[in-house]
């Protein structure tokens, strides 16, 4: 088994270029993280990146000619670090960082690495995101139903796709990121295929990333593709039975929040995209993993 101070780390990171000094300052973050140095890909998704030498960090870059949204771009990273010709990799754990994002603890890299050595069933950890200048954490960034104590760490069964570390294993076992979905829900539906496999999601309050405070549906396209990717996700992971009940419910969900006008009919036109399209291949979660869910709080219809 693979001990602490063995666990070797890289970490992902998507950037769109418009952000280099935010860019800049977390890669120095990575570089003052305590133990072995990190070895850091950073993705251009459709855009030139600037010089990234930072002392004392192992930093390569990959400019891709447009933009293939998060999961595809993320999987880009991914595959940077892949044995060739093998589906191994180069390093035990990688991290997926938000490029405006920031680690304002040099722990953040050890306290993973002891927690993959010390649990050989943990897949994926998911960290807490807080505004860099009130420390609050939003409720849409703690990953499982009971969210009014962003503190608590828990099991979970998702987790935030620019703030995480997942094992390697993992990728090896099921998989990477859907890249269809280009924005919106791609992890749940890693941690999904991670969970039926047997592993494991922490969501670890001592682990924070810093970002600012931001409103999901600035993304033009937001209610379109999270319309649109619930049903993907849906249709791609659940067993029959359970795919008109989760749909149902988020439908009834979503009519309650009550969205502008414009936001519904693009929500409405997603959802029946999502229906409409090809989705990926269809593996149907086994019904122990749906009983598994329940049992960690987020039965798979909500």
């Amino acid at each position: 088994m693979t001990t602490a101070s063995g666990m070797r780390l890289g970490a992902v990171v998507l950037t769109m270029g418009n952000r280099p000094e935010e860019l800049r300052a977390l890669l120095d973050s990575v570089a003052r993280q305590d133990g072995d140095p990190i070895e850091v890909v950073v993705v251009g998704n459709g855009a030139p990146l600037p010089e990234l030498a930072v002392p004392g960090l192992d930093v390569r870059t990959v400019e891709l000619p447009e933009n293939v949204g998060i999961p595809a771009g993320r999987n880009v990273g991914i595959e940077a670090f892949a044995i060739d010709g093998t589906d191994d990799y180069r390093v035990d754990a990688l991290l997926f960082l938000d490029d405006d994002g920031l680690l304002p603890q040099t722990d953040t890299a050890r306290l993973c690495r002891e927690a993959f050595a010390a649990d050989p069933a943990l897949g994926i950890i998911s960290f807490r995101i807080a505004d860099p200048d009130t420390g609050l954490t939003q409720r849409r960034h703690v990953p499982r139903l009971r969210a009014s104590d962003p503190m608590r760490s828990s099991r979970a069964t998702t987790f935030l796709g620019g703030a995480n570390a997942v094992r390697t294993a993992v990728f090896t076992q099921v998989g990477g990121l859907p890249d269809e979905f280009f924005y919106a829900h791609e992890e749940t539906d890693l941690a999904w295929r991670a969970l039926d496999a047997g592993w494991l999601v922490d969501y670890r309050a001592d682990l924070v990333l810093h970002h600012p405070t931001t409103a999901p549906a600035r993304h033009a396209v937001y209610h379109r593709m999270v319309a649109r990717n619930r049903v993907w996700l849906a249709r791609r992971n659940l067993p029959a039975p359970l795919v008109p009940v989760y749909l149902g419910v988020w439908l009834l969900l979503t009519l309650a929040r009550r969205p502008s006008l414009p936001g519904l009919r693009a929500w409405l036109g997603g959802f029946k995209e999502g229906w409409a399209t090809p989705c990926g291949p269809r593996r149907p979660m086994k019904w122990a993993t749906v009983w598994r869910l329940t049992r960690l709080g987020r039965p798979p219809i909500i």
